[in-house]
């Protein structure tokens, strides 16, 4: 229409000079024809060519978008996993997004290349843009592709940094409700006139704690915050409980204090009684019955005065509040008053049983040979000779009751030396019992 425009408006004589021209030009077999009607398969190739553009337009923000939403996740993972299998996916998604750079810098230069809107578009140029769109999608494509199958690997990774942030703003607002309830106690316990100094330099400690916890995760990290809450919450909870149990652990000293205090006079009062045992035991009986318990009147008052003094030193903390002292010396108190009763209770027990064996030795045979007898059956069951492993102490277990029961002739026999050996055979007695029975267990498991 533009060239026919041209004509008519050209004076008469220079358009009846043009017209032959125009005429040849259109006119040819294989040559455009006049009035654009050649233009057909350009057009064709341009519409071909914008679809080409479209379609890798659609793939060109589809790639973006999955490469934002992957550095989501990437970001997700990083911020939580520090682990090698972290730091690689990293690396990954770096390689794959300088290839996401490539394919993108080849898809814009295409469309920067090729203006489709050019009036005098050829189908030269059409199809070369058309077929350089086509392979930029492509390219796009396959990127994307290989974006979505990196993406499909990041599942156990990504779900275990979600699992840990969905965990990381309940953990931190439960470390904080723990501390807020440690200090509620703690003022609870000063009200009833307790210091309880020691809870409130324990809780002091996790002032610092609380303000890495308000500072968040963005500043030291997701792993590095879930820990410290954990940390925070079990401290700040111990500090609670040993608030409330204060009272009542104040209450327990002074329990104990009185009940130890009793115990204390109590034994110094046995203790006087060990000398006269001790008497009797060297007026009738030779000196190896008695000779291990001479030191026990002279250890008994030493025990008993160092517990009264560590008494007095628990009292004393006591009345400081000073728990975890006074709970200390308590238990000195005790392990030394208990070493006391054992040796004063040690004196008369000798004697008693000394006075039983001088009266009937044969009541301890009798006792020895039946626990014998019995791991001795307990050989043979099933059996048509005894183990050699079981039999021998056996068989020598019977030779240690003669000869300490014969040892008992004579002007002072040592009855300590025939009790003690009576006690070491029933112990070889009970050993070979008891290595018999796990021998079968083991055999009856197999």
């Amino acid at each position: 229409m533009r060239e026919l425009c041209a004509l008519v408006l050209l004076p008469v004589p220079l358009l009846v000079a043009a017209l032959p021209a125009a005429l040849a030009s259109g006119g040819a077999s294989g040559g455009r024809r006049w009035f654009g009607g050649g233009r057909g398969g350009s057009e064709q190739q341009r519409a071909a060519a914008q679809a080409a553009k479209d379609a890798a337009a659609e793939s060109f923000y589809e790639l973006d978008t999955a490469q934002r939403d992957l550095r989501i996740s990437i970001e997700t993972i990083s911020a939580v996993d520090s682990s090698p299998r972290s730091r690689k996916a990293l690396d990954d998604f770096a390689s794959i997004g300088r290839r996401i750079d490539e394919v993108s810098s080849g898809y814009i230069t295409a469309v920067d290349a090729h203006d489709l809107d050019r009036h005098d578009l050829d189908l030269a140029t059409a199809t070369r843009a058309h077929n350089e769109l086509t392979k930029a999608k492509d390219e796009l494509d396959r990127v994307k592709g290989e974006l979505e199958r990196f993406a499909a690997s990041l599942g156990p990774l990504l779900e275990s940094a979600e699992t840990q942030l969905a965990r990381l703003a309940p953990a931190v607002e439960r470390a904080k409700q723990a501390l807020l309830a440690a200090s509620n106690a703690l003022d609870t316990v000063r009200g009833s006139g307790l210091r309880a100094d020691d809870l409130a330099a324990r809780l002091a400690a996790l002032s610092p704690e609380l303000t890495r916890l308000n500072e968040g995760a963005g500043r030291h990290g997701v792993s590095e915050t879930l820990q410290r809450a954990d940390r925070v919450l079990r401290e700040a909870e111990g500090v609670r409980r040993d608030a409330e149990r204060l009272p009542e652990r104040a209450r327990e000293i002074d329990r104990r204090l009185v009940s130890l205090r009793t115990r204390a006079q109590a034994l110094t009062n046995r203790a006087g009684s060990v000398e006269p045992v001790l008497s009797e035991l060297r007026r009738r009986f030779s000196v190896a019955c008695w000779q291990d318990l001479q030191s026990v009147p002279a250890q008994a008052g030493e025990n008993v005065r160092q517990a009264e003094t560590k008494l007095a030193e628990a009292t004393r903390a006591r009345e400081e509040q000073r728990w975890p002292d006074a709970t200390s010396l308590l238990s000195t108190v005790r392990a030394l008053l208990n070493d006391t009763d054992e040796a004063v209770s040690a004196a008369g027990d000798r004697l008693q049983r000394l006075n039983e064996v001088q009266k009937d030795p044969q009541r301890e045979v009798d006792r020895s040979r039946f626990a014998i007898r019995d791991a001795q059956r307990l050989a043979m069951a099933g059996r048509s000779t005894p183990d050699p492993r079981h039999a021998r102490p056996l068989d020598d277990a019977v030779g240690r009751i003669d000869r300490a029961l014969a040892g008992l002739q004579g002007r002072h026999p040592d009855y300590w030396q025939f009790l003690t050996e009576m006690e070491a055979v029933r112990e070889t007695a009970g050993r070979v019992v008891t290595e018999i029975r796990e021998e079968r267990a083991g055999t009856g498991r197999h």
